[in-house]
This record gives structure tokens, C-alpha cells and sequence, in this order.
């Protein structure tokens, strides 16, 4: 059998991406789908008003909404970013999100290729 790389989804199998984890009141809940090295890629589902506070990656982070409105803080500068739209919060830098709504975004942390 061969080893799989991506995990906690079904394989050949089309996929709704935003479905693939669920909102839960007063809670942020993440799905990891691939962690290793050189990557890592993680679904989250915020409920209103959650946020993860400031902090800074060794990698790269990328954050696609799949769904809501969430307020993320890079370096001194707040963006709001809503469903189809995308973020780069560079290595290094601080970065912060907030839940204006609930949202859905997938994040894929890049450390180094």
C-alpha cells in the first residue's frame, strides 16, 4: 500500500472543501490535512467573536477563505477578508485573526522548499 501524505479526507473522492469541518458556538476548530517539513495545510472553522491572537510563523502562511468575513492583523496593518479572497502573512511577522462572523478558511503554511 503507499503512503499517503494527506490525511483526514477521502481519497478519489470530489470534495466540498468549506464542508470538510464544521462551526461549533464559541469555539475555533481545525482540520489537518497534511503537516510535514516543508508544509502544512489546516482547515479551520471560527465561530463569531474567536480570534487567535497575535503570534509569528517560521513559514509563510497562506489563509483562503472558504466562507464569512474574518478581520487579520499583519504587522500593524488590519484587512478584512471575506469568502473567495486570500491573505500572505509573511514568516516572521506578527499576525492575528478575529471572527467579524463566523468563517471557514484553509491555511497552508509553507516553511521552505
Amino acid at each position: 500500500m503507499a503512503e499517503h501524505f494527506i490525511k483526514n479526507m477521502d481519497f478519489s473522492k470530489v470534495l466540498e472543501m468549506e464542508t470538510l469541518v464544521e462551526y461549533q458556538k464559541g469555539q475555533v476548530i481545525s482540520r489537518t490535512l497534511a503537516q510535514g517539513k516543508p508544509l502544512s495545510i489546516t482547515l479551520f472553522a471560527f465561530d463569531k467573536g474567536e480570534e487567535i491572537s497575535s503570534h509569528s510563523s517560521g513559514g509563510d502562511a497562506l489563509v483562503f477563505m472558504l466562507d464569512g468575513e474574518a478581520e487579520i492583523t499583519v504587522g500593524e496593518e488590519k484587512f478584512d477578508v471575506k469568502k473567495g479572497e486570500t491573505i500572505v502573512m509573511p514568516a516572521g511577522i506578527s499576525h492575528a485573526l478575529f471572527a467579524k462572523e463566523q468563517f471557514k478558511m484553509l491555511l497552508i503554511v509553507v516553511f521552505e522548499l
